[in-house]
C-alpha cells in the first residue's frame, strides 16, 4: 500500500530521483532519467509494478508492528536515514544515489546495527515499463542482473536474495557495529555490467559533495534551514548535463484524490524561469543561474512561433501524452499520464518570462552575447505581433482560449525589460517598444480591472479571480502602493483563500462541493490550494506593508512541510494534506523568494521594484 504523498522522501543523483515511503519502499525510480520509464511504479499502482523495500520484518500484523519510525537527512544533504526502534533493537537505514559524472546511476542502501539485535528484510521487484515489463534474470554469485530491452539493472548485496513470488528476498539479522550493504546500479542491456561500487566510499563522496555544495550558500537568516533544504531540492531537480530543472520527478499524483487533474511534471517549464534565476543568484548559486539560463537560451532557440511553455530535460520539443492502461493510479486517480498535452498550447506569458530571466541574468554579470540579444529581439517580434490574441494562460487550462490578465501583464514585462536593456546601450526600437509596452499596460486597466469591486479579475471581462494577479506589484506593472493593487490583494485574501491558502481562481460552489464539471479550466472536480499562489500572497502583503501577516501566513505555508522539510505542488484542505507532484519546484522556488523577501536578502539580484525589510523591532 503507498503512504500519504507526504510520507515519501526524496534521493537522486541531479540526473533521476527515487520516492522512499516511511515504511522504507522505494516505490518511484525513473532510470537513467528523470522523464527515463520507471522501473519502480508502486507509486501509481502496488507492489506488483515494482519497488525495492528495506525494513524490519513482521511475520503478521500491521506495519506498524515494525517498530517506531525516525526519518532525516544528513545534514543539509540528500543523503536520507531511517532509524527504526523495535522491540529487539535499533537500526539505521542509509539511503543516497553518488552525484553522477559521466557514469551510470546507482542506488545505495546501507544497514547499520546500533543496538540489539534487528531482523530485517529487503525485497526487491524490478518491473520495467513502468511497472508493466518482468526482466530476464541472472544470478552471478550473490549479485542478480535484471534485463529486458535496452534496460538493465545490476543488484549486488552482502547478503544473498532468494528469487520466491516473482521477487528477490532477504533476511538477515543486524546486531550492534555491524553493516550490510545493497546496491542497485543500471546500465543499457547491451553493455557488461560495472563493478560493484563500495558503499562506504561513495558514501563519503557524496557526504563531501552536500557539504562543499551546501557551504556556498549565502542565506543566513531566521529561515535558513526551510530555504536550504528547498535549495538542496532544486539541485535534485535539476538536470546536470544541461542544466534544466523539471518540475517535479514524478508523474500524475493527483492534484484530486480520485480524480483525473494528473499529470506528468518531469520536464522544464518556462514560467519558472525568472523566479528560478532570481532565488539561486540570490543565495549564491551563480553556476547553478548560469547553467539554467544556458538551458533557457538553447531550449527556446529558433523560430520564435515555435516557443514551447515546457521542455524536456535537454530540450526535447516532443513530449507526446499517453495514457498508462495497466497502472491504476494513486489511491485509485486515474488516468496515469506519460507525456504532457499542454505542450502544445499557447501561453503568451513565456515570452515575459524568458526575456525578464535573460535580463536578470544580465543584470547579474551572467554570460550574455549579441546572439542572446539578437533572441530576444526576435521573441519581441513575434510578440509584438501576437499579444492581444487570446491563449490559455499560466494554468494550462484545457478550455477555450481567453485573454488572460497574467498574460497580458506579462507582454507588457517583455516590452519593459527590453525597453531597460535598450536604455543601457543595447540596440532596439525603443519608441516602438515604448509605445507597445504603454498600449498594453492602458488596455489591461481597462479591460481587465473590475472597478465596482476593486480586483484586477482573470480574463478580460470576467468576473472570476485568479491568483496571478498578485504578480502585478512583483514585475513592476504598477507600484505597491497603487490602490488598485492593495485593493486587489485584499479581495485575492478574503474571496480566493480557504482555510488560510490561497486557490489558484474561482473554483464555484457546485465543483468545490460535487466536483461537478469546472467552467474555467474545462476539468472535472475540485482541487486544492496551490501552494505557490499562497507564497505570491505572501509577497505582496509585504510589498503593501502587511508585514505581520505576510509573516504569519509564510509560517503557516512552513508548517505544512513534510518532516523532511519537503512540499508537493498543493495542500488540500479537505483532507488536510499534501496533494500533486512532489517534490514540486514550483512550491519550494517561492518558498525560497518569500523567506529572502521577507529578511530584504540579495535585495539587488530581486526583478521586484520594491518592498519592505523587515521592520525595526518596536519599544516595549
Amino acid at each position: 500500500m503507498t503512504g500519504l504523498i507526504e510520507d515519501y522522501a526524496l534521493i537522486g543523483d541531479m540526473q533521476t530521483a527515487a520516492l522512499i515511503s516511511r515504511d522504507g519502499s522505494v516505490d518511484w525510480l525513473c532510470l537513467p532519467r528523470f522523464d527515463s520509464d520507471a522501473c519502480f511504479a508502486a507509486l501509481l499502482g502496488d507492489e506488483r509494478n515494482g519497488h525495492w523495500r528495506v525494513c524490519p520484518t513482521v511475520t503478521d500484523g500491521p506495519v506498524s508492528r515494525r517498530g517506531e519510525v525516525r526519518r532525516q537527512y544528513q545534514g543539509d544533504s540528500l543523503i536520507l536515514e531511517t532509524t527504526w526502534t523495535t522491540f529487539s533493537g535499533e537500526v539505521r537505514v542509509i539511503d543516497f544515489m553518488p552525484p553522477r559524472d559521466h557514469g551510470y546511476p546507482v542506488l545505495i542502501r546501507m544497514i547499520e546495527g546500533i543496538s540489539g539485535t534487528v531482523e530485517m528484510e529487503s525485497v526487491l521487484r524490478i518491473r520495467f515499463g513502468y511497472g508493466k515489463v518482468v526482466p530476464w534474470v541472472m544470478r552471478h554469485g550473490t549479485d542478480i542482473r535484471a534485463i529486458a530491452g535496452p534496460d538493465s539493472v545490476c543488484f549486488h548485496g552482502t547478503v544473498r536474495s532468494i528469487g520466491q513470488n516473482m521477487a528477490h528476498q532477504a533476511t538477515f539479522d543486524v546486531r550492534a557495529d555491524d553493516r550490510v550493504e545493497f546496491s542497485l546500479a543500471w546500465k543499457q542491456s547491451q553493455l557488461p555490467p560495472d563493478p560493484c561500487v563500495v558503499g562506504a566510499a561513495a558514501l563519503e563522496s557524496t557526504r563531501d559533495f552536500w557539504s562543499d555544495w551546501s557551504s556556498q550558500c549565502t542565506y543566513s537568516g531566521p529561515y535558513r534551514d526551510a530555504v536550504m533544504r528547498s535549495l538542496i531540492t532544486l539541485k535534485a531537480l535539476t538536470y546536470a548535463p544541461t542544466g534544466g530543472i523539471v518540475a517535479a520527478p514524478t508523474t500524475s499524483l493527483p492534484e484530486d484524490i480520485g480524480g483525473v487533474r494528473n499529470w506528468d511534471y518531469r520536464y522544464c517549464w518556462l514560467r519558472d524561469a525568472t523566479i528560478t534565476l532570481e532565488a539561486l543568484l540570490r543565495t549564491g548559486y551563480t553556476a547553478e543561474a548560469d547553467s539554467w539560463r544556458q538551458w533557457l537560451g538553447r531550449a527556446i532557440a529558433g523560430d520564435p512561433n515555435d516557443v514551447q511553455i515546457m521542455y524536456g530535460v535537454a530540450g526535447e520539443r516532443r513530449l507526446a501524452e499517453w495514457e498508462v492502461s495497466w497502472l491504476p493510479g494513486y489511491e485509485r486517480s486515474a488516468p496515469v499520464r506519460i507525456g504532457n498535452a499542454a505542450v502544445d498550447q499557447r501561453q503568451l506569458d513565456v515570452y515575459g518570462e524568458v526575456i525578464d530571466a535573460l535580463t536578470l541574468g544580465r543584470q547579474a554579470g551572467l554570460e550574455f552575447d549579441k546572439h542572446t540579444w539578437s533572441l530576444q529581439r526576435q521573441l519581441l517580434d513575434f510578440l509584438e505581433k501576437h499579444w492581444h490574441e487570446p491563449d490559455e494562460g499560466i494554468w494550462e487550462v484545457r478550455g477555450p482560449r481567453r485573454h488572460f490578465v497574467h498574460s497580458k501583464m506579462m507582454a507588457w514585462v517583455a516590452f519593459d525589460r527590453a525597453i531597460r536593456l535598450v536604455q543601457q546601450g543595447s540596440p532596439g526600437p525603443l519608441e516602438r517598444w515604448t509605445a507597445i509596452r504603454d498600449e498594453i499596460h492602458a488596455q489591461v486597466l481597462d479591460q481587465g480591472y473590475d472597478a465596482d469591486r476593486g480586483v484586477f479579475t482573470q480574463y478580460y471581462g470576467s468576473k472570476e479571480l485568479d491568483a496571478s494577479v498578485l504578480l502585478i506589484p512583483e514585475v513592476g506593472f504598477l507600484p505597491p502602493e497603487d490602490p488598485r493593487v492593495v485593493s486587489t490583494v485584499k479581495v485575492i485574501k478574503r474571496e480566493l483563500m480557504r482555510d488560510g491558502l490561497v486557490l489558484r481562481y474561482t473554483q464555484p460552489a457546485k465543483v468545490i462541493n460535487s466536483g461537478a464539471q469546472a467552467d474555467v479550466d474545462g476539468l472535472p472536480g475540485a482541487e486544492g490550494a496551490f501552494l505557490a499562489c499562497s507564497f505570491w500572497l505572501v509577497n505582496a502583503l509585504h510589498l503593501i506593508g502587511e508585514y505581520d501577516e505576510a509573516v504569519a501566513i509564510f509560517e503557516r505555508l512552513l508548517s505544512l512541510r513534510s518532516d523532511l522539510g519537503l512540499l508537493s505542488e498543493e495542500y488540500d484542505p479537505r483532507y488536510g494534506r499534501q496533494v500533486g507532484n512532489t517534490p514540486q519546484a514550483f512550491s519550494h522556488v517561492p518558498l525560497i523568494q518569500s523567506a529572502l523577501n521577507l529578511e530584504g536578502h540579495a535585495a539587488g539580484h530581486c526583478r521586484r521594484t520594491g518592498g519592505r525589510k523587515r521592520p525595526a523591532a518596536r519599544p516595549s
